[in-house]
């Protein structure tokens, strides 16, 4: 079969070693080379990870995302890309994983610690584009990762301060015309920080297992089927004040209002599975069909309040590509369909809340000579309802998606592209509610959906040595949803920004000298408010808040000696305003973000050993909310070891 060909094939002989080469981007169905690319993107093979030992760690040291954990929640982090803010960013970038989509209809982000790393073997972050075949959500782009389906086998051990220990594996294997590939990974740690007055932690817990099967009946149909599952069981603290994280971030710390800070205790949970087809109509024509059903559940609970969300997600993805001599073009329908369940609670009552998404794409791609032009457009439908024993309300949106690129190649090694993208973000379900000074929860209404248009300007040079890319960029918004924050405690709420704009550039270099390897990812980010009053407030002109200017990953790495390496990573966010200062006006901002970290990795046959300090200066950093609420994170020196077995 032409599509499961390629990525069987070329999927497992894209890890790059002391030679870079121009590799092929996936996340388009239409398969192109990275050279030919109208959009800017990063590509991470396997072996880039092999330092890391969850997917977050990964995003966070080595690629151009911002990465924190949410609110003190180190399994579901933040993330954002391009400047949409720390706090909202994740909701602008779409996820997904062998094509199943990541995102969630309320406010969580992506859960990326349910993935082991050890089963990835490729990771593509595409920017400011994707909205064609990826929909909702994709503001800022989308990251595509795609799981291992060859014969390898990987077992893996590690432990390290804190209590930290766990493992992971990752099992491929080859019956005939059966594939198989099992994954898991599980952790377990005792804490850092003190969130209870007994003197507990920060204790964590967690496990997943992922199993994907294929089947070829002949040489033009194959049929598969998936299941997958996560628990996570987590203890994490509540903010703190400047003066009492500056004196021990690892203590309990006290709200602004002189009490206790509240420890929060979730217990997650996901189970799923699936299946699909993909069948060669003949050799150019392609047709994929794939359905999901994910149930999900999540228990959170703090001192005085309790709450039970359980989810169902059914999705249904199938495409029809064409593919001849230079030209190709895709076109599908999505259907999602998600449900949340809420149970009463002290400040609410027992409610339900569906978002429902139908999409038609069509997306083409032509190629001549030095030249490539790609364009296509998507229409999609949204329909949210909402009920409970008073109400019953829904609403209907109707948005449309659009994109055009271009590439020229100028010889084998460097090309330029232009792309423009239309986008758009329909709000999640979590902003049509709000809590007064009280904590009591009311439906507030329905907000308006973002919509972006996107302008990215690139140049590429791929050598055998290094790999260099650069951008500019310039996205204008409207509508772009926030939470208002009143000082008073009193009108806070879920709105949009009226007008705003972002700009800046990003330059991605990936160097191979001798027994060197280098690696920098630099982002420079403006993103501003042009129009907004809220409350009686004028924000416009003011910068959103949690986005830094400035963004460095930088990593070398150095063959000590044969079959030993070791690599020093640096990582460097500037300052920011914190999340609720949309007024610029706070006392606090959000401080710098720096972490140095060192790894040793000696590789031998088919053993693996491994030992690595992160944050080797004990920097301490934080997420700023406002003034005197702060969330530690990757305050103190950790350090880990351990082997890998691979057969």
């Amino acid at each position: 079969m032409k599509k499961i060909v390629i990525y069987s094939s070329l999927l497992s002989s894209l890890l790059l070693g002391a030679k870079l080469e121009s590799v092929r981007v996936y996340s388009s169905s239409i398969v192109t080379d990275e050279l030919r690319s109208a959009s800017f993107s990063e590509i991470y093979s396997s072996e880039d990870m092999k330092s890391s030992q969850n997917l977050y760690e990964f995003l966070n040291t080595h690629t151009s995302l911002v990465v924190m954990p949410s609110y003190g929640n180190s399994y579901t982090q933040q993330l954002d890309m391009r400047g949409f803010g720390l706090e909202n960013g994740h909701q602008n970038i779409v996820i997904n994983i062998d094509g199943r989509r990541l995102n969630n209809i309320d406010g969580v982000p992506q859960l990326l610690s349910s993935i082991p790393i050890s089963s990835i073997e490729r990771v593509e972050i595409v920017k400011s584009s994707g909205i064609v075949e990826n929909g909702d959500g994709a503001n800022s782009g989308v990251i595509n990762i795609f799981t291992k389906n060859d014969s390898s086998k990987e077992v893996g051990f590690y432990g390290g301060t804190y209590g930290l220990y766990g493992g992971s594996f990752a099992i491929g294997e080859r019956f005939d015309a059966l594939r198989l590939n099992l994954s898991g990974d599980g952790s377990k740690n005792r804490g850092i920080r003190k969130v209870y007055a007994d003197g507990s932690k920060d204790k964590s817990k967690f496990g997943s297992l992922n199993l994907n099967l294929a089947y070829d009946i002949n040489s033009d149909l194959e049929l598969r089927a998936r299941a997958f599952s996560s628990y996570v069981d987590t203890v994490y603290g509540g903010y703190m004040s400047l003066s009492e994280f500056r004196d021990d971030p690892k203590q309990q710390g006290s709200s602004i209002w002189g009490t206790p800070s509240v420890a929060n205790n979730q217990t997650y949970k996901t189970k799923g599975g699936g299946a699909g087809l993909s069948y060669n109509i003949d050799e150019n024509l392609l047709f994929s069909l794939d359905a999901d059903r994910e149930k999900k559940s999540s228990d959170y609970e703090t001192t005085g309040y309790s709450a039970t969300s359980n989810y169902t997600y059914d999705t249904l993805r199938s495409s029809l590509l064409y593919e001849d001599s230079g030209f190709s073009v895709v076109g599908g329908l999505d259907m999602f369909d998600g449900k949340r369940e809420d149970d009463k609670t002290s400040y609410s009552i027992e409610n339900k809340t569906k978002k429902q998404n139908l999409s038609v794409y069509a997306k083409a791609r032509y190629s001549f000579d030095n030249h490539s032009f790609e364009a296509g457009g998507r229409a999609d439908r949204v329909k949210y309802s909402y009920s409970d024993a008073t109400q019953s309300l829904s609403k209907k949106d109707s948005l449309s998606g659009f994109e055009a690129g271009y590439n020229y190649v100028y010889d084998s090694v460097s090309s330029m592209f232009f792309n423009y993208a239309h986008a758009y973000e329909s709000p999640d379900i979590d902003r049509f509610f709000d809590k007064d000074f009280l904590g009591v929860v009311s439906f507030n209404g329905f907000i308006n959906p973002a919509k972006s248009d996107s302008f990215t300007l690139g140049y590429n040079n791929i050598t055998n040595t290094n790999k260099l890319k650069l951008s500019a960029y310039y996205i204008k918004l409207k509508d772009e949803i926030y939470y208002y924050s009143d000082p008073a405690f009193i009108a806070s709420k879920n709105t949009n920004i009226d007008k705003s704009h972002k700009w800046g550039f990003d330059i991605y270099d990936k160097f191979s000298f001798g027994k060197f390897n280098a690696m920098l990812n630099y982002n420079f980010v403006v993103a501003k408010i042009d129009d907004e009053v809220e409350n009686g407030e004028k924000f416009s002109s003011k910068t959103l808040p949690g986005v830094s200017k400035h963004n460095i990953k930088a990593t070398l790495e150095y063959e000590v000696l044969a079959d030993t390496h070791l690599s020093f990573t640096q990582i460097y966010r500037s300052k920011a305003y914190a999340f609720n200062d949309f007024s610029n006006s706070f006392a606090q901002k959000q401080k710098r973000y720096t972490s140095s970290n060192v790894a040793l990795r000696y590789l031998k046959d088919n053993y693996e050993v491994f030992a690595k300090v992160d944050n080797i200066f004990g920097k301490k950093n934080g997420l700023w909310t406002q003034d005197d609420a702060i969330y530690p994170t990757n305050y103190t020196t950790t350090a880990l070891a351990g082997v890998k077995v691979r057969f």
